[in-house]
């Protein structure tokens, strides 16, 4: 598989099947992951992999937390907040095509807030990542974060196996840092569940479009 066919393969997916990743193949994947550039080769990124046991008391863990009233206290801006023009349009319709598809309208507040509650559940994923990187880091450095996420994530296509980057994971650090240890000094910047993908799940049937390229990129000369 070469790189564009990967990129062209990737997609959000959020059906997966139960069964795990080999250790070996997760060592592997995240020390290829491990390559990717960096401002200065900083290499800000810190992840940590929770799966198993773990991964089912974290789960039990942030559920609590939501069902106790607890209030998220990201570290980060959420990347949903702050959105105007053509970027909250292109929100709105991520939302009605996710919805869409899964055949829920726009009424039925309890069926999206059901479907939203799936990030939580790290949509059944066997293995869920925390991304994170020091508070003292702005947004330069979470350009370099970005370059990581994507690389991992194209890394996981080329071994057959599906993800999807979760910005919502960065809501409830709390439970995660008790489970997971995130280093001190650091703050969730966004979760990725992975595994494989639940092929035939019609929540994978969501497919989302890209804006025409003139709208996105200009040439010069």
């Amino acid at each position: 598989m070469n790189v564009s066919d990967a990129i062209a393969a990737r997609r959000s997916i959020r059906g997966f099947k139960p069964e795990p990743i080999a250790p070996e193949l997760l060592e592997k994947i995240f020390a290829t992951a491990s390559l990717a550039p960096s401002n200065c080769n900083t290499q800000p990124w810190h992840t940590v992999v929770v799966s198993g046991q773990a991964r089912v008391d974290l789960q039990a863990a942030i559920m609590a937390e939501m069902s106790a009233g607890k209030a998220p206290s990201p570290a980060f801006i959420p990347g949903d907040q702050n959105l105007a023009g053509v970027y909250k349009e292109r929100q709105y319709e991520c939302a009605f095509g996710y919805y869409g598809t899964m055949g829920i309208e726009r009424h039925e507040k309890d069926k999206r807030f059901a479907l939203m509650m799936k990030n939580f559940e790290f949509f059944d994923a066997p293995h869920v990542a925390f991304i994170s990187m020091p508070t003292t880091m702005g947004p330069v450095n979470a350009v370099d974060i970005g370059i990581y996420l994507q690389t991992l994530m194209l890394v996981l296509v080329e071994h057959g196996l599906a993800s999807c980057p979760q910005g919502a994971l960065a809501l409830y650090p709390d439970e995660v840092q008790k489970i997971a240890n995130i280093p001190e000094g650091n703050a969730i910047i966004c979760g990725l569940s992975f595994g494989y993908e639940d092929v035939g799940a019609r929540i994978n049937d969501v497919i989302m479009d890209r804006a025409p390229l003139a709208e996105t990129v200009q040439f010069i000369g």
